[in-house]
């Protein structure tokens, strides 16, 4: 697979680079002469349609989850709403990962319904090891994620603070600054529970040594981090944004909570880390679901069917 890199192309506003940028991209697109192009990421996503539209050429833009979602500060959201209305006039066709998201596309008037797909977001197909057994000791919890204002780990370390009486332990995975959150849970007396791990590139295997995975954010697409952790056959405990609900079966492969709630969240986690049983059947349903609906193969089969639903036209 030959790939061409483009110099001006970079993740902030910059007027002159993006013009230098949207040039580069329209001269590689007329030399190698593609049936499709399909673009990621929202600077990607603008000036590749831009090119390839100037040039004649299907393109498709997939949406990771969108810049007006709920969660979002409202004046970003108008401005991005804004933003990705101009950026679908030069779209063939749009994919979105998440049913959520085709909803919230067409509810804001982003494109039309038959121009908007949704495929969902699948992972690379690995053998199960061996399903969890019953295991003694702490429930050891994982939490995949970048500090930063999507995720909300605060919400986490407050909700376990109210756990100090049962058995468990957490793992943060991630990079971004997480200064504060390891003086807040100092100031909580639980560094010796909670652990902050920064990037790490053995996440399959920390997973294999987890009892329950945890993401608790104010905004999401449909993340990876679930998906990975159904493979794992792992337990989900997920705050209920964006397409997570697709993913997680309540009660069935793991738990949804209110995004914002942190009484709501405490309850969960008294009653699931109480029963570890129930947490390796709802371990046991994930991987199941995962087999039967998020394996890499069926995301690259739907989407290729997409492709080919637009070249033909």
């Amino acid at each position: 697979i030959p790939y061409y890199e483009i110099e001006d192309l970079q993740r902030s506003i910059h007027p002159v680079k993006d013009w230098k940028a949207f040039r580069q991209i329209r001269s590689v697109l007329k030399e190698i002469k593609p049936d499709i192009v399909t673009c990621h990421s929202s600077k990607a996503g603008l000036l590749g349609r831009l090119a390839a539209r100037s040039l004649g050429i299907p393109v498709i833009f997939t949406a990771h989850g969108w810049a007006f979602t709920e969660g979002v500060p409202t004046l970003s959201k108008l401005i991005y709403k804004v933003i990705e209305k101009v950026a679908a006039y030069f779209s063939s066709h749009i994919i979105t990962v998440s049913e959520y998201d085709r909803q919230l596309a067409l509810k804001n008037h982003i494109i039309g319904p038959s121009k908007i797909s949704t495929v969902h977001n699948g992972m690379p197909y690995l053998a199960a090891e061996s399903y969890k057994q019953v295991s003694a000791g702490p429930v050891k919890i994982l939490m995949v994620a970048r500090v930063g204002p999507q995720k909300d780990h605060a919400r986490l370390i407050r909700a376990l603070w109210g756990c100090t009486d049962l058995d468990w332990e957490l793992d943060f995975v991630g990079g971004g600054d997480d200064l504060e959150l390891r003086q807040m849970v100092k100031h909580m007396e639980m560094d010796d529970r909670i652990n902050f791990l920064g990037e790490r590139l053995d996440v399959p295997q920390l997973m294999q040594q987890t009892d329950l995975f945890a993401l608790i954010s104010n905004w999401e697409g449909l993340p990876l981090t679930i998906i990975e952790a159904m493979r794992a056959g792992l337990p989900v405990l997920a705050s209920d944004v964006g397409g997570v609900s697709e993913l997680v079966a309540h009660r069935k492969t793991g738990i949804l909570v209110p995004p914002g709630s942190d009484e709501f969240l405490l309850k969960e986690l008294r009653k699931i880390l109480s029963d570890r049983l129930t947490l390796m059947d709802m371990g046991q349903a994930g991987r199941k679901r995962y087999e039967e609906e998020f394996t890499f193969s069926t995301m690259a089969q739907k989407t290729l069917s997409v492709y080919e639903r637009v070249i033909s036209k």
